[in-house]
């Protein structure tokens, strides 16, 4: 949720200027797994207190940011597909329309984006072809894609999502 508060406040910010960003989808599974498994500790025995300050932060940040989030019935949701999307996405110069959409439908409606028929209709609703997109993602492409983009965070000592590197610094 936190990489969707991210996303969507750097929008806003951003407003007309001239600044270039490098949108670089990752699994963030993938980055847990590999330097950050303490998340999945944290998950399986939350601190009470600490788990429902972050709900409520959460809820306060979302309110300011003018969004609406949730908390899926599937979490931890399987990004994959979803993620080699937005690298897709990125290619076919449509990356904001097709991450906003994702956020919305998974932290906003409560969708399962591991979904094919979700894909579908997000795909879809943006006037793109869904069989291209479905085919896309199954190619070794978008698939190396993800892993060097994750691979890349995890080297530049990314541990999580969101991660921003500003001006090519670490």
């Amino acid at each position: 949720p936190w990489t969707y508060l991210a996303f969507e406040n750097i929008q806003q910010q951003l407003g007309g200027s001239d600044c270039t960003i490098n949108w670089k989808p990752i699994l963030v599974g993938g980055v847990f797994n590999t330097v950050n498994p303490s998340v999945y500790a944290s998950r399986e025995n939350p601190i009470p207190s600490k788990a429902a300050y972050l709900r409520k932060d959460l809820s306060d940040w979302a309110e300011h940011s003018g969004i609406e989030i949730g908390w899926p019935a599937v979490f931890p949701v399987n990004s994959v597909k979803a993620m080699r999307g937005a690298c897709w996405a990125i290619e076919k110069d449509v990356l904001i329309n097709y991450a906003r959409l994702v956020f919305s439908k998974y932290w906003g409606e409560l969708q399962d984006i591991s979904d094919d028929d979700v894909l579908r209709d997000l795909t879809e609703s943006m006037g793109l072809d869904s069989s291209e997109f479905f085919e896309a993602i199954s190619t070794k492409k978008y698939k190396d894609q993800l892993r060097t983009n994750t691979e890349e965070l995890i080297e530049r000592g990314g541990f999580g999502s969101p991660t921003i590197f500003l001006n090519g610094e670490d």
